[in-house]
């Protein structure tokens, strides 16, 4: 218990002195920070759950409290009249002669007239919570639009952080600046409380039945929204094949592929693969110079040599870029650059019709002796 005692006082003054609702704000979104930004982590559905309330309810919530540092009350009737004759005293006013129209009038009144709610109740001061954080966490946003780190998950995180923490530390010196029986704190006692007196001590049967059936409702809510957000429903499976070139300031581009070139040259191109299977993934690539004879719409492959092949591990909603370079090994018009790509091994004979994605490039490859012609060309 003393080391407990010696390590709470190790912390500083202004942490220990932070009101139990504004500590769990802190909390939560330093919790959500390190879900998002700590590897592993950050796959798993804690990153979903945390962001949630860190986007819905938290930024609001500490914007309220330093609006409304201070708790719900209500001046009694009493206390409102007691005030009513300070107060016309205080101004030279002489109080209604009783009998008269006007000492009747004041009499008439309703107790509730004279009722006066100071601060916000918790069901307002949730609702807001809710609605200014919609509201906040986009105005973020639209300024972070004109910043040169712009509207991304680390600025956005970071930026939002920052606003939590600065109001929470606002709440706190404008709370402790109350009389302790004014400043708003959660009455998580006497909630717990009227829990433990509702559940276990009902006043009929029918209610033990209602509350039963409430706490089986309740776990089958959280039940249900837990497996949702660990098991997520999949989505359509498929992999992303597709070619880029460099470009002459270093970017990867869909363009610029090579259209002519020597015996013996080489070309250096670029293979993507995107996976998104739902799982770790083998791919397998097969790369082919193919003689074709086109007729039409019919396309027949007459000769083919395998030029490469490479495999490639990629992990789901993940990006592989392979680089490959390439040679002809003899002329030829119109030879077809094919790119067959398979999950797992690739077959005996690998062939567009087997393939689980293909793709092609053209190319005229000209003999040693038309090299010369094709540089000067190029120059």
């Amino acid at each position: 218990m003393s080391d407990r005692r010696t390590a709470w006082l190790l912390l500083p003054r202004p942490v220990r002195r932070l009101p139990a609702d504004l500590a769990a704000v802190v909390v939560l979104t330093l919790l959500t920070v390190g879900s998002v930004f700590i590897p592993g982590i950050n796959e798993t559905p804690l990153r979903v759950l945390f962001g949630l309330g860190f986007v819905l309810f938290l930024p609001g919530y500490a914007f309220i409290a330093a609006l409304f540092p201070e708790s719900s009350r209500e001046v009694s009737a009493d206390d409102g009249q007691a005030q009513t004759v300070a107060d016309s005293e205080s101004e030279g006013k002489p109080n209604p002669v009783p009998g008269t129209d006007a000492a009747e009038t004041e009499r008439s009144q309703p107790p509730g007239e004279h009722l006066q709610s100071q601060g916000i109740d918790g069901i307002e001061r949730v609702a807001l919570s809710f609605g200014l954080s919609i509201a906040i966490v986009p105005l973020i946003g639209l300024v972070l639009n004109f910043t040169p780190w712009g509207i991304r998950l680390a600025p956005v995180v970071l930026s939002v952080t920052v606003f939590t923490l600065a109001c929470v530390s606002i709440a706190a010196r404008r709370r402790h600046e109350l009389p302790a029986e004014d400043q708003f704190r959660v009455p998580y006692r006497a909630w717990i409380a009227a829990g433990k007196a509702e559940l276990f001590e009902p006043n009929s049967r029918t209610d033990a039945a209602l509350n039963i059936a409430l706490v089986l409702s309740v776990l089958l809510a959280v039940g249900s929204v837990g497996y949702a957000v660990a098991v997520p429903p999949q989505g359509e499976q498929f992999t992303e094949f597709y070619l880029l070139s460099e470009s002459d300031d270093g970017e990867l581009v869909a363009d610029g592929y090579p259209d002519e070139l020597a015996v013996g040259e080489q070309s250096q191109l670029v293979v993507g693969i995107g996976n998104n299977e739902y799982e770790r993934t083998t791919y397998t690539v097969v790369i082919q110079l193919q003689t074709v004879e086109q007729e039409g719409n019919t396309t027949t492959v007459r000769e083919r040599e395998e030029i490469d092949r490479f495999q490639a591990t990629v992990e789901h909603n993940a990006t592989h870029h392979e680089p490959h370079t390439f040679q002809a090994p003899q002329p030829g018009e119109n030879l077809r650059v094919k790119y067959l790509l398979y999950k797992g091994s690739a077959p005996e004979v690998p062939t567009q019709e087997n393939a689980y994605r293909d793709l092609h490039i053209w190319v005229d490859v000209v003999s040693p002796s038309e090299a010369n012609q094709l540089a000067e060309r190029r120059r």
